[in-house]
């Protein structure tokens, strides 16, 4: 195995319109990292052997770098006439690097492929269709069916795989189980009990709160995962797929009963808040629930024990049915102009398979997207990932698909909006008004996004 953590300061332009996504030259300024001479986004590649050398970018370098070296040093020892080329790179750093290869060449052979940026990669022409390869692997059947779903549905539209999934950062509702049996409630699993116990939970004056609201940045998910769980709504497009159901009535209903607790059972700096500083408040104060991921599980733990706080799926609505909206799902991926797919292919099923798949995820503290590996020991010891795991996988749990396909979708449901989700918070702009402006932008650019796939 050779290793190599490739950094960069390199600026990638953001993509403002499917028709840049789907051909215009970047503006991108970084030279590539991990040349191995192989070609840009256009090439066709080759099967190759099925021996010799596979270079793998890992999305996410220097925080899962320990993890991947034992999942290669396994590969190796099972697969001796296959060597892989392991190149870290920094999550922030990722995208604009693999956008640089795509214009200029140097691409490697497999590569970490998230929901987040799948589309703007398989726009390029970049990325192998991998649907025909699972079909026939021992991985058919034995991964998330959701996950695979979402996947498939970030990929552009197309149907088409073009990354294996190997984990979800799944949604989870924290509580503070010392709380709630002081104050006589029950767990927080339906919406009218999470109502109750925000209300009951807070005493403003003595700085105690039932929970706390996301208002800073990355504030639209989690609003959003908050209204489709209340109103019951499965689908983010009505059924021509040409209009979202963002501002249906009853998820503008929704976020007008969710952002009335600002304030009122939340702490007022909570408008400002990012997850990390939610987190460090959730922590060190008195306050009853929090939504976050999986991804915070750990910093809880260390926080307040083991003893004091649970972690569990997203309420259940009305109709006794849970729907929340897709996590970015994980994966991985293989570039078109590999000159040895077979053996990247190879590489990508050994990944994913129960023993890797688990050894990733316990690593990561996140859902396996294998099957088999999600019934592994630690799994039961982590109560919050065995739940999300359970919810995930036994059908009880419908997954509203977030449109990541479409490259505006980071500025709509970020830079656009928060300021406006603020706002609501406040009191200055209605629940209404805020869903109908993030419904036209999303309208808009949903039908650019159709017309230039037709």
């Amino acid at each position: 195995m050779k290793i190599s953590m490739c950094s960069s300061r390199s600026t990638a332009g953001r993509r403002t319109s499917a028709a840049v996504a789907l051909g215009a030259v970047l503006a991108l300024t970084a030279t590539a990292c991990g040349d191995d001479g192989s070609g840009g986004g256009g090439d066709k590649g080759a099967e190759g052997s099925g021996k010799g050398k596979v270079v793998f970018w890992d999305n996410n370098g220097g925080i899962r770098t320990a993890v991947w070296k034992e999942i290669i040093a396994d590969f190796e020892k099972a697969n001796p006439d296959i060597d892989v080329e392991y190149v870290g790179i920094a999550a922030t750093e990722y995208q604009s690097k693999v956008d640089t290869a795509i214009q200029g060449g140097g691409l490697p052979d497999v590569g970490g492929v998230g929901a987040a940026m799948l589309a703007g990669f398989s726009a390029q022409n970049a990325l192998e269709p991998l649907d025909d390869r699972l079909t026939g692997s021992s991985l058919n059947g034995k991964l998330n069916k959701d996950m695979v779903e979402s996947l498939k549905a970030a990929g552009g539209g197309d149907g088409t795989l073009y990354s294996v999934p190997t984990s979800a950062n799944n949604g989870v509702l924290y509580y503070r189980t010392d709380l709630f049996d002081k104050a006589g409630l029950e767990a927080p699993t339906t919406w009218d009990a999470f109502y109750t116990a925000a209300e009951k939970l807070t005493n403003a004056g003595k700085n105690e709160f039932g929970y706390t609201i996301r208002g800073g940045s990355g504030s639209i998910a989690q609003a959003l995962d908050a209204m489709y769980g209340q109103s019951g709504i499965t689908s983010f497009w009505d059924a021509g797929k040409k209009k979202t159901t963002v501002n249906d009535p009853k998820n503008v209903e929704a976020l007008e009963k969710y952002a009335a607790l600002y304030k009122k059972a939340t702490p007022a700096a909570d408008v400002n808040n990012d997850f990390a500083k939610m987190v460090a408040q959730w922590d060190s104060g008195t306050i009853g629930m929090l939504n976050h991921n999986l991804g915070s599980y750990q910093d809880h733990v260390k926080a307040l024990g083991v003893d004091k706080f649970r972690g569990i799926p997203q309420p259940v609505g009305a109709s006794g049915k849970r729907v929340q909206v897709s996590n970015p799902v994980d994966g991985l991926g293989i570039f078109k102009s590999s000159k040895n797919k077979d053996a990247a292919w190879k590489f990508i099923e050994f990944a994913t398979s129960p023993e890797q798949n688990s050894k990733f995820n316990e690593s990561a503290g996140q859902v396996p997207s294998n099957t088999d590996a999600a019934k592994d020991d630690w799994i039961q010891k982590a109560e919050p990932t065995k739940l999300a795991a359970d919810a995930l996988n036994d059908g009880s749990t419908t997954i509203v698909q977030l449109p990541y396909y479409l490259p505006d979708w980071n500025t709509v449901s970020k830079a656009d909006n928060e300021p406006n989700l603020q706002k609501v918070l406040l009191g200055k702009m209605s629940a209404k008004s805020f869903l109908d402006t993030m419904a036209e932008e999303l309208n808009e650019a949903q039908a650019e996004w159709t017309e230039q796939m037709g």
